[in-house]
């Protein structure tokens, strides 16, 4: 009588689990800095936002953001800023910025670290990165 093999062994049981446990120790990593990065990409696009209506107002002459004129704040909440979730536009005196804090939601490497957007004399903008926010995790339109 011949037997046939059923099942696996345990030796091939181990090895397909030291193959799950590698491929884990190089994603887990690779994915929490692909977070990171889109938390930040994220913030500055939701600051970048801002532009258009700080724009808008320094072309009608205003200096600040107020209720029942043309010069509104259109920023939308968010879950990763902190603060008062929004960022805050300054455009009274120049240059004019526009920043955004991480908090709240955000990853702890990056919370409390600050993007700015500057606007220069000739209208055009620029991105910085501060604080937590590493070079690593800004992209490279917005760098330190």
């Amino acid at each position: 009588m011949k037997n046939a093999q059923k099942g696996f062994t345990l030796i091939e049981l181990m090895i397909v689990v030291a193959i799950i446990a590698i491929l884990a120790a190089i994603a887990i990593p690779q994915y929490q800095t692909y977070v990171i990065r889109s938390q930040v990409t994220r913030a500055i696009g939701e600051a970048g936002d801002l532009k258009v209506a700080v724009e808008d107002c320094l072309n009608n002459g205003a200096t600040a953001f107020a209720a029942g004129t043309a010069c509104i704040d259109t920023s939308t909440s968010s879950d990763i800023l902190g603060g008062t979730g929004h960022p805050v536009a300054s455009f009274a005196a120049f240059p004019a910025t526009i920043v955004a804090q991480l908090g709240n939601h955000a990853s702890a490497k990056v919370a409390t670290g600050t993007v700015t957007w500057t606007r220069d004399s000739t209208g055009g903008w620029s991105c910085k990165t501060a604080g937590k926010i590493t070079n690593n995790y800004a992209p490279a339109s917005c760098q330190n």
